[in-house]
């Protein structure tokens, strides 16, 4: 037997990463599994156990209606203090300013922001990009992701009888690096953050700092099939991978006295 026939028939750890095409636009208010499960039947995927299904925090925005209409904002002193100062639309830092808690930088065309979920992004991740709702309405993030993530596992559930985990996925920026990256906003069945403290490396070396984003690298792997907003792949599907278990997104989020840069 060659070396090369040794290794193919050695069992090696694999991922599987689908993303089913032809997901229809989702109206505001519009039940998103309906749609979800019309997309997957149509690409011939069905959900098996110990599945991930990762979808998009824009069209679970859009499901929840969470669009505002800018004609209707009534804008603040402050607002304008720092419209001024970004050079944004007035009306969108009023909408970010009641998202957020606290205000991380203000500068020429950059708003960061900790939002009131506790995630820190540019511009509590308002988005006005691919909304189909015209220039004077913005879209806002979920009102709590990892409710939504759950109320999606509990349908999946009841429609396939499957334990299948679920994470809603945004890009936001990272300080110190140029570009975006997939992170989780929601999740439900899935260890979020992976505690290896206590076990031993392979020197046998007890660890005792590293835990793992895991549902990080979930959305970030998830978001290279997605790709920009222009595509249309608000969903795919992981297999491969053992996640099962209690975890929220919310699990991920550093206390704020622990931040040693803010």
């Amino acid at each position: 037997m060659s070396a090369r026939s040794e290794l193919s028939s050695i069992p090696m750890p694999h991922l599987q990463l689908l993303a089913p095409v032809g997901f229809p636009l989702v109206r505001p208010g519009e039940p998103l599994f309906p749609l979800i499960t019309q997309t997957l039947r149509a690409n011939g995927l069905v959900l098996e156990d110990r599945d991930i299904l990762v979808v998009t925090q824009k069209i679970v925005s859009k499901s929840e209606n969470r669009y505002v209409r800018l004609d209707a904002v009534q804008v603040s002193d402050r607002a304008r203090e720092l419209a001024a100062r970004c050079g944004k639309d007035e009306r969108v830092v009023e909408m970010v300013l009641r998202e957020s808690n606290r205000v991380i930088r203000c500068a020429r065309d950059v708003l960061v922001v900790r939002h009131r979920l506790g995630f820190i992004c540019a511009n509590a991740g308002i988005d006005r990009s691919n909304i189909d709702a015209g220039d004077e309405q913005i879209l806002l993030l979920p009102e709590n992701p990892d409710l939504s993530a759950a109320a999606l596992q509990r349908q999946i559930d009841a429609e396939y009888g499957a334990q299948v985990g679920v994470l809603i996925v945004d890009s936001f920026g990272r300080p110190w690096r140029l570009g975006t990256c997939g992170v989780c906003l929601g999740s439900a069945g899935i260890v979020a953050l992976k505690d290896y403290r206590g076990k031993t490396d392979l020197a046998g070396r007890q660890m005792e700092i590293t835990q793992i984003a895991q549902a990080d690298e979930i959305a970030a792997a998830a978001s290279i099939l997605m790709g920009p907003s222009d595509q249309s792949l608000p969903v795919v599907v992981l297999r491969g991978l053992d996640f099962a278990g209690p975890g929220r997104a919310a699990d991920l989020l550093r206390p704020p006295e622990q931040d040693l840069f803010l």
